[in-house]
């Protein structure tokens, strides 16, 4: 039996270590760092913040009401990823490439997988409600050669920052999405409308908080993209409306360099589409060094 000598006493300022001792023998030693890192940054701002009773018990409270608000329709600590920022902290150190390469971004919560196959040319807006833009994508490896065969997945707000699976009964099905291939120059070519950009879910725990702090919650205007090519890395993405005034205080930090681009006015008078032209240069997959 252990004396009493042998006993660790909590104490304040290594409170965090004193719980890390005790996961020593855990099976799962990679989870039990994790866990331990996560406790000892929890401990340090606890000693640092100082905060009362009432306000451990309004912290508690607060995650009480994130939980409520997570179902099959809605994911709230998801959210509450994005606004923090962690979401696209993770994202970026899973996603490290050359600085030629188009950088990676979120995927985000209205993605499709079952958009419809379409030709070059062919308009995704299927209510034809918002500006024209003739958007022209070209897919390059990092040494500037074409990638045919690509799927080029895009799906878009629309004019007024809605996405189809937002407003079923508003919306035409699919409306603003759709998948290409890219041709032998590596090109794919379509008609859309210009995105209009949206405030972030405002209505749960942290989009209020934040709102009270006067957090910026707007997105800019953005078309997302997902394209995938054997050899190479899939990516991810979003391209930005370099008009748009929101787009230094993106509430998802997904702005990147690379990821704004400007809708540029045709040649062809008032009524001719804008025109959005965008490179994007794919990393390859990597290698796995023989055994």
């Amino acid at each position: 039996m252990a004396g009493m000598s042998d006993i660790a006493y909590f104490k304040t300022e290594t409170s965090d270590r004193l719980f890390a001792e005790r996961l020593d023998t855990a099976s799962d030693e990679r989870l039990a760092l994790v866990l331990s890192k996560i406790a000892e940054h929890l401990h340090a701002v606890v000693r640092e913040t100082r905060p009362s009773l009432k306000d451990w018990r309004a912290a508690i409270a607060f995650l009480t009401e994130v939980g409520h608000l997570c179902d099959d329709r809605r994911q709230e600590w998801v959210l509450v990823s994005d606004l923090l920022g962690m979401s696209t902290l993770v994202d970026a150190l899973n996603s490290d490439r050359p600085e030629r390469a188009t950088p990676n971004t979120m995927r985000g919560p209205f993605y499709r997988a079952d958009v419809p196959l379409m030709q070059h040319g062919e308009n995704i807006s299927l209510d034809r409600a918002g500006t024209p833009v003739d958007v022209t994508l070209h897919l390059r490896d990092l040494d500037d050669r074409p990638v045919s065969g690509a799927r080029v997945e895009t799906w878009q707000a629309n004019a007024e920052g809605y996405y189809e699976n937002q407003q079923p009964d508003l919306q035409p099905e699919q409306n603003l999405r759709g998948h290409f291939v890219s041709d032998e120059t590596g090109r794919v070519s379509y008609r859309t409308i210009r995105p209009s950009g949206y405030e972030v879910p405002k209505d749960g725990p942290l989009g209020d908080l934040l709102a009270k702090l006067g957090a910026p919650l707007c997105r800019p205007a953005h078309v997302h993209f997902q394209v995938t090519a054997t050899g190479f890395e899939t990516l991810t993405t979003q391209i930005f409306d370099r008009e748009d005034p929101n787009l230094g205080k993106d509430p998802l930090f997904s702005v990147k360099p690379g990821l704004v681009a400007c809708f540029k006015d045709s040649k062809g008078g008032s009524d001719a589409p804008l025109m959005l032209e965008i490179d994007f240069y794919l990393n390859p997959t990597r290698q796995e060094p023989d055994a």
